[in-house]
């Protein structure tokens, strides 16, 4: 289980043992060691600080700093979670974000999850002995022509034919992954203006533990060191050193990752980030207010161990004890008209409340806001969905996302802190920028309509804000979706399947981020030994009309094969998909079915109990009791 994972990873202090001996394409500089401190793949950050393997940069030695950079990376962001929030689900609910990365001639497709905290990008590859059944087929490096096998040096571990590089990864939650190098082209994606690139990357041969369990394919690692795909695309000086994530809010995920500078916007707001303090991400966090009020705590409680730790692959975020004591019993002192519950796993004391109602927008009028105040001033303020997610089997009910950290010392922040929050990794001027934005709507500022990517611009940085002002939350009239039909195949027969239809709604409900009363089962067919079924999806509430950003979600899990279903209603294939329009019928219209059948039924019931009353009533009047010398009417005698 995900929680399990983030807390047990947590208490262990991140120490962990990595074994990593790899090598750059590029080559090292001559007697540097070349270890990787790995991330977590999913939760957890490993802190295990060498000055030896630092690849803090100063100022006056970055390269590239007059070099204009015309084109970047911008992909789509995937979520299998966050929106249902409770991480002790099974791992069919897993808690981390995915984008497409493309290798080989011709490109091979990989899901891999993006993890600043990770320095090595990987993918199962065919040759793979111990590899778990992950999301897309292993990588064949026969089948692509511009594939190169890292050779053996003496700045890498070899195999045991001393002819390739291999690399090592061991996670504090003990999975593991283990391979070789190679070098391949690398893509992005059609929506992307970078061109293909060559980089090495990790080529698996064996994987245990969670990454053997995960739906993703493998890691896409962000973090700083020689073997990060960030630091191979800065060193060929086809990217500025920078990237961005946008991860999306509890209603609707998805989000966006761009690898390159950006313009940022005008009110983001900065923290300095210490390439030295940590080999990881961090940011100068020097208070905490709730409600408008500081926690009664020394600002150094933030500075303690590795400092505080910024991390898209963490899930939530962990406080030393100090600070989680003030911040717990600050956010409970403002919610004493909220009912405490148990938390949805009974293995963790979880902080939670029921009756908050399930409209995510109205959080902030019952929850108190969250101001982060760094150290140059400047703060981040946190609405709700930035430190709660949804209780799985309470509706209406919230649970507290952030833990202690054990009796570590460190302050660890998850992807939650960050729901529609831009984060830029600004690498070249040593800061970490953050702009509250709804991210599940910032790809259609970058492609609107699924139009092409701009042409490149000539100025240094990528401009994709025209203004901080939020983006509208519809598509135009033309572009308006008023129902969304899909259909089909499962690997099933009828009859077995016939009495899990209700589940099945559930279950496609839950894989699509929405509720289950938008999933309708419109006809469902035995074909044989499959079965095909044809759903409708409709907007929630009283709206008419999806959102764009809740239509482009929807869709895009549709046609990216994001639906997962447990092994238990066999494979299942998507046989087509379309949109309609908002249905223009008046209420009448949309309702006469309703009411006429309504009407019919009032007159059948009507009529029922008039006839019953009428047979009673006769029956009433012949069997009633007369005297024998009542008198009768007279009767014609009928002849003998």
């Amino acid at each position: 289980m995900d929680r399990a994972r983030d807390r047990a990873s947590a208490a262990v202090s991140f120490f962990l043992f990595v074994l990593s001996i790899s090598v750059d394409a590029a080559g090292p500089a001559p007697g540097t060691p070349l270890h990787s401190l790995a991330g977590s793949p999913h939760l957890v950050l490993p802190l295990v600080l060498s000055r030896a393997n630092s690849t803090r940069r100063s100022p006056g030695s970055r390269r590239f700093l007059s070099r204009q950079f015309s084109a970047n990376a911008r992909m789509r962001l995937y979520d299998d979670l966050l929106t249902n929030g409770c991480a002790s689900l099974p791992s069919v609910l897993s808690s981390y974000y995915t984008t497409r990365l493309f290798i080989g001639s011709p490109p091979q497709k990989f899901a891999l999850i993006v993890d600043s905290g990770s320095t090595v990008t990987y993918v199962p590859c065919s040759t793979c002995e111990q590899c778990g059944n992950h999301q897309d087929p292993r990588f064949q490096p026969d089948l692509s022509s511009t594939y190169e096998p890292v050779k053996c040096n003496v700045a890498c571990t070899c195999d045991q034919d001393q002819k390739q590089c291999t690399y090592e990864r061991q996670y504090a939650e003990m999975s593991s992954s283990t391979g070789v190098l190679g070098e391949d082209l690398i893509s992005f994606g059609t929506e992307s203006e970078l061109k293909p690139q060559r980089a090495t990357f990790g080529c698996e041969n064996s994987e245990t533990g969670d990454l053997f369990s995960q739906h993703a394919d493998g890691i896409i690692g962000l973090g700083r060191g020689p073997l990060s795909l960030m630091d191979q695309l800065v060193e060929k000086g086809v990217i500025g050193d920078s990237f961005s994530l946008c991860y999306g809010g509890m209603d609707i995920g998805g989000g966006t990752m761009v690898l390159g500078e950006i313009t940022p916007p005008t009110d983001m707001v900065f923290s300095r980030s210490d390439p030295v303090r940590s080999a990881y991400y961090n940011i100068e966090l020097k208070g905490i207010y709730v409600d408008g009020r500081p926690l009664q705590i020394d600002s150094r409680v933030f500075d303690g161990r590795h400092g505080t730790v910024l991390d898209s692959g963490t899930t939530y975020a962990y406080l030393p004890e100090e600070a989680f004591i003030a911040f717990q019993d600050a956010i409970l002192s403002k919610l004493q008209s909220l009912k405490q519950i148990p938390g949805p796993d009974p293995n963790y004391k979880d902080i939670c409340f029921s009756g908050a109602g399930s409209d995510v927008s109205q959080l902030s009028n019952i929850f108190p806001k969250v101001d982060m105040v760094f150290g140059n001033g400047e703060k981040l303020t946190l609405s709700p969905e930035n430190y709660l997610f949804r209780h799985s089997k309470v509706s209406g009910g919230y649970c507290l996302g952030v833990f202690q950290n054990g009796r570590d010392q460190t302050t660890l922040l998850g992807g939650i802190v960050v729901r529609n929050t831009l984060v830029t990794y600004d690498r070249q001027n040593e800061r970490i920028g953050f702009w509250k934005t709804n991210c599940s709507e910032l790809w259609e500022r970058l492609h609107v309509g699924g139009a092409p990517s701009p042409a490149p611009s000539q100025s240094t940085n990528s401009t994709i804000f025209d203004s901080p002002a939020p983006s509208p939350s519809v598509l135009p009239d033309q572009f308006k979706i008023g129902l969304i039909a899909f259909e089909m195949s499962l690997n099933i027969t009828y009859a077995d399947l016939l009495p899990h239809t209700m589940e099945l709604a559930v279950l496609i409900a839950n894989e699509l981020g929405i509720d289950t009363n938008q999933v309708h089962l419109v006809n469902i067919m035995s074909e044989g030994n499959t079965t095909r079924l044809r759903w409708e999806i409709f907007p929630n509430g009283s709206s008419n009309y999806f959102s764009s950003s809740a239509a482009t979600n929807i869709i895009s899990r549709l046609t990216e094969h994001q639906v997962h279903l447990p092994e238990n209603f066999g494979s299942y294939q998507l046989v087509g998909w379309n949109v309609e329009p908002p249905s223009r019928r008046t209420w009448w219209g949309k309702h006469a079915v309703a009411v006429i059948a309504g009407i019919s039924l009032v007159i059948l019931l009507s009529f029922s109990t008039f006839f019953v009353w009428h047979f009673w009533r006769q029956r009433k009047g012949f069997n009633a009791y007369r005297s024998v010398d009542a008198p009768v009417p007279e009767q014609e005698l009928q002849p003998l």
